[in-house]
């Protein structure tokens, strides 16, 4: 199995980065294969060709199981994460089953990766078999959320992966 997290913070090394790697470390019993630090990848994003963005879009593309996280910016997810995700197509996830990750500041925001991300993700072809999380960034590493959340998840994201796309 191929796994991978997707980080759209502008800090590197973030603590969204943090929480994205604990989550596919928790779905899937391993850490991620491939984390893509979408800060690293700098003014490549703003136009096409660059060779690193197509490579960081290629390893989603082939990816699993994908984490996509970004922390809660002005109420949705950040340009930085718009810049990646607009440098995939339309219906090029077909068969990643893709998880929505925000953290934030307070519970205010909790919806925001199943109204805002989650669609985006559906739109470029993956799969999300169950409902996105959001932490608190205080406590991202806090067993309560992410132990409640991976109850259902956990299988949820199981049973997709064994579906054929």
């Amino acid at each position: 199995m191929s796994t991978i997290a997707v980080v759209g913070n502008p800090k590197p090394r973030s603590r969204t980065r943090a929480a994205a790697e604990l989550v596919v470390e928790r779905l899937t019993g391993a850490p991620p294969d491939r984390v893509v630090d979408v800060v690293d990848l700098g003014a490549g994003l703003l136009g096409w060709g660059d060779p690193a963005v197509a490579d960081a879009v290629g390893a989603l593309r082939e990816a699993e199981v994908a984490v996509v996280a970004s922390p809660t910016y002005k109420a949705t997810y950040t340009g930085l994460l718009k810049l990646f995700l607009d440098q995939v197509g339309t219906g090029d996830l077909v068969g990643v089953v893709a998880v929505p990750l925000m953290l934030g500041a307070g519970p205010g925001h909790a919806m925001a990766p199943d109204l805002l991300l989650k669609p985006v993700l559906v739109e470029l072809g993956a799969t999300t078999p169950t409902r996105g999380l959001y932490l608190l960034d205080k406590a991202w590493d806090s067993p309560g959320a992410l132990d409640d959340w991976l109850v259902a998840a956990g299988p949820q994201v199981a049973a997709a992966r064994r579906r054929p796309s």
